[in-house]
């Protein structure tokens, strides 16, 4: 399941092509040669192909061909709607798929074109005969499913673990004393979804697992772009970077780690040990949206000083169902196959990062 969702993401150069393709097509009405040019690319690319994008190219081209005609063809109209919602199912935030579904919504309604063939279950208000009718059979259903529930789970041994989208969580308490603009960031980014299937992209055993590259989410892994991430930005507007440009925004230090006595090599306060949650930086007040997490072999006392850290991985954390501590779930990341620059041959994905107050529940997919 892995290697399938990893190589959904990973988006190869010739589909981009085969999308900028068929959108030059449809700009000049070649419209059914779009759909065979997205129907070659679906074959050749599988996975890669089913994503927002080429769904979305599918309705522009479909609409077209359906307001060509005299009326409008009204099951190509709900086609190229439903490809839209396709679209979206895919990537909810892509705004010209929300656009397109919002235009021809209208449009189908200006027509009195219903967005199903299927009979109307409900008018003005009140179930058809259609909808009692479907009301009735859904009400049956249920209670039998209330009824076996236990034996349906049972024979087609579905478990909350097994039905996740993630192989594991890594929770992460988050120190807003310490470090309150740097959490406050972090936890926009997560709420807002930046951080959604972006790779660990550089991986060192027995030292730290880097990523939170919210410019990557979506490109391909070792490219010229990506290989060694880009930094990121700040999700909040800290005085830092042009202010009307987010992708130029960054963050202040927060150092909460001081040495003792000067050359002493004795630290206090928030410091660098196993387990804890760090900004990535490219030097003073450079940080972005990438973060590292500390290996559990590692004691990186160099890096104290100048880099803000701001949480640390609890005992919290599951593997596979099973309680795992978040330091040995680190410790697990920290040792896939890496190549040249340090970059993962198959590197881990974020697949999701939840906020509950002051921790972060971060849903992680592994390589197989």
């Amino acid at each position: 399941m892995n290697e399938a969702l990893v190589r959904r993401f990973m988006i190869p150069d010739a589909l981009k092509d085969a999308w900028e393709d068929a959108e030059k097509q449809i700009d000049s009405g070649l419209n059914d040669e779009a759909l065979e040019t997205l129907r070659k690319a679906w074959g050749e690319h599988e996975d890669a192909a089913d994503h927002a994008n080429t769904w979305k190219l599918v309705g522009d081209a479909k609409q077209a061909i359906a307001v060509s005609s005299e009326p409008p063809n009204k099951k190509m109209l709900r086609e190229a709607n439903n490809a839209y919602q396709s679209a979206l199912k895919k990537d909810s935030k892509h705004r010209d798929a929300r656009r397109a579904s919002n235009a021809i919504q209208i449009k189908m309604d200006g027509l009195g074109i219903r967005k199903s063939s299927l009979p109307k279950l409900v008018d003005d208000g009140t179930p058809t005969i259609y909808g009692m009718l479907a009301i009735l059979v859904v009400g049956m259903l249920f209670l039998t499913t209330i009824k076996y529930m236990p034996e349906i789970k049972n024979a087609l041994d579905l478990t909350s673990e097994s039905s996740d989208d993630w192989d594991a969580t890594l929770v992460v308490e988050l120190y807003p004393n310490a470090a309150p603009k740097t959490v406050a960031s972090f936890k926009d980014h997560a709420r807002n979804g930046n951080y959604d299937y972006t790779a660990f992209h550089r991986i060192i055993d027995n030292f730290m697992v880097q990523g939170g590259d919210i410019q990557c989410a979506t490109m391909p892994l070792g490219s010229a772009d990506c290989s060694a991430g880009t930094g990121g930005y700040s999700a909040i507007w800290y005085g830092q970077g042009i202010e009307g440009d987010q992708t130029t925004w960054k963050m202040p230090d927060e150092i909460d780690c001081f040495e003792t006595s000067q050359g002493s090599g004795q630290w206090q306060g928030t410091c660098h040990a196993p387990g804890m949650l760090a900004m990535a930086n490219a030097g003073a007040d450079t940080g972005g949206s990438q973060f590292y997490l500390v290996d559990k072999d590692s004691t990186p006392s160099h890096l104290n000083g100048k880099h803000t850290v701001f949480g640390m991985a609890t005992d919290d954390s599951t593997y596979l169902g099973s309680s795992i501590n978040g330091i040995e779930l680190i410790d697990m990341l920290s040792q896939v196959p890496v190549g040249d620059g340090d970059v993962p041959l198959n590197p881990p994905y974020i697949h999701s990062i939840e906020i509950d107050g002051d921790t972060a529940h971060m849903h992680l997919l592994l390589p197989s």
